[in-house]
């Protein structure tokens, strides 16, 4: 079993989340941050937490999970640690800088 997570471009995030149904929009960062603007439907975890809340938040290990924080480095983190818990479908798209959508607030 590969413990791995695909890096995808925030395009790709976003094709993902207009056509799929069944997907986790998953943002690594802190309250302050998430609360000054986040992509719409994001789950707040920050990244320190990610190791003990994940689970009890994303149940399914299969699900589709989009990872994303400021820049791309904590949703690198956090996707790794994801994939080594076993879940088997983490895309990590960078941070909401290179967000070109809408995000709400």
């Amino acid at each position: 079993m590969s413990n791995a997570f695909q890096q995808i471009t925030p395009e790709e995030a976003k094709k993902i989340m207009d056509e799929e149904l069944d997907y986790t929009i998953l943002d690594v960062r802190t309250q302050q941050e998430f609360d000054d603007g986040h992509i719409e439907g994001a789950v707040l975890i920050p990244l320190p937490e990610v190791p003990y809340v994940v689970e009890s938040e994303i149940e399914d290990y299969d699900q589709t999970i989009l990872v994303y924080c400021r820049s791309g480095v904590r949703s690198k983190s956090a996707s790794a640690i994801l994939a080594e818990l076993g879940y088997t479908n983490v895309y990590e798209f960078g941070g909401i800088l290179d967000w070109p959508y809408d995000i709400e607030q």
